[in-house]
C-alpha cells in the first residue's frame, strides 16, 4: 500500500494527558475530595453525553457545554456546592489546558516533517486551538467533530477529513491510542496506527478502558516518537 500523506490524531489521552492535568488541578483547589476519583468520574460521564447527540435525544451540542453538564452533575455528587460560577467556569476550562505526554510535542514535530498532521478529536475547535496554544503542539491544521456535526465513530469525521484535504481514505492515517476509534476509521478505508498510553487513566485504569493487546492497527507504538521512527522521520 501507498503511504499516508495525511496523519489525523486523536487528542484526549492520546496527545494530551487529561487524567493527570485535571488531579493535579483539582487537588491544588483544596477541595477535599480525591483528585483522581474526580477526574475518572468526569471522564466517566463523556460518552454518555455524546451518545445523546449520536441518537438525536439531544441537538449537536460542543463538548464544552458537554463537560459542563457533566461538571454541574459532579458538583452534586461530590457535594462542592461552595464553588461559585468564576470557579466552575475556571474547572471547565482546565480542558483546554491539557498538557502533553512527555514524547508528544518532539513525536508530531517529527513527524510533520514527512507528513501533514491534523487533529480528529471529538473536542471543540476553541478547546483545540487554546490546548494547541497551552502545550505547543504544532498541527498543520486543527478539525474536529464540530467541522462535521458529528461525534466519533461517525463515518463523517474520518471521510470529512478525506475531504477536507482531497485525499483517497487510504491516503489518511488515523493515529488513536483507542482501538474502537481506529477500527472506525479502518471500517471507513483509513490506514491506522495505535500509540499505547496505558497510563491514560491512572496508575489503576478501571477494566473497561484497558485497551486489548492484539495487534489491530497497520503501526503500533509505544509513544509518537518510535511511530516517527517506524514512518521513517528523521529526529530533529
Amino acid at each position: 500500500m501507498n503511504a499516508p500523506t495525511v496523519l489525523a490524531f486523536d487528542v484526549f489521552g492520546t496527545v494530551v494527558d487529561w487524567y493527570g492535568t485535571i488531579r493535579r488541578e483539582v487537588g491544588a483547589m483544596g477541595l477535599g475530595i480525591d483528585p483522581g476519583e474526580f477526574a475518572l468520574a468526569w471522564r466517566a460521564g463523556y460518552q454518555p453525553a455524546m451518545q445523546r447527540v449520536r441518537s438525536g435525544q439531544q441537538g449537536w451540542t460542543s463538548i464544552d457545554r458537554l463537560h459542563r453538564s457533566i461538571l454541574d452533575g459532579l458538583i452534586e455528587r461530590f457535594g462542592l456546592h461552595d464553588l461559585d460560577e468564576t470557579a466552575r467556569a475556571h474547572l471547565n476550562n482546565v480542558w483546554h489546558r491539557l498538557d502533553p505526554w512527555p514524547d508528544s510535542v518532539r513525536g508530531l514535530a517529527r513527524l510533520r516533517r514527512r507528513f501533514t498532521i491534523c487533529t480528529l478529536s471529538n473536542g471543540n475547535l476553541a478547546l483545540l486551538a487554546d490546548m494547541a496554544k497551552h502545550g505547543g503542539l504544532p498541527w498543520d491544521l486543527i478539525l474536529s467533530a464540530e467541522v462535521f456535526r458529528a461525534y466519533k465513530p461517525d463515518p463523517r469525521t474520518y471521510l470529512g477529513v478525506c475531504d477536507v484535504f482531497s485525499i483517497e481514505p487510504q491516503a489518511m492515517m488515523m493515529v488513536a491510542a483507542h482501538r474502537d476509534d481506529l477500527a472506525a476509521a479502518r471500517a471507513c478505508g483509513c490506514r491506522t496506527a495505535f500509540v499505547g498510553r496505558p497510563g491514560e487513566y491512572g496508575p489503576n485504569p478501571p477494566a473497561a478502558h484497558v485497551e486489548p493487546a492484539a495487534p489491530l492497527a497497520d503501526f503500533e507504538a509505544p509513544d509518537l516518537d518510535e511511530l516517527a521512527d517506524q514512518l521513517g522521520c528523521p529526529s530533529p
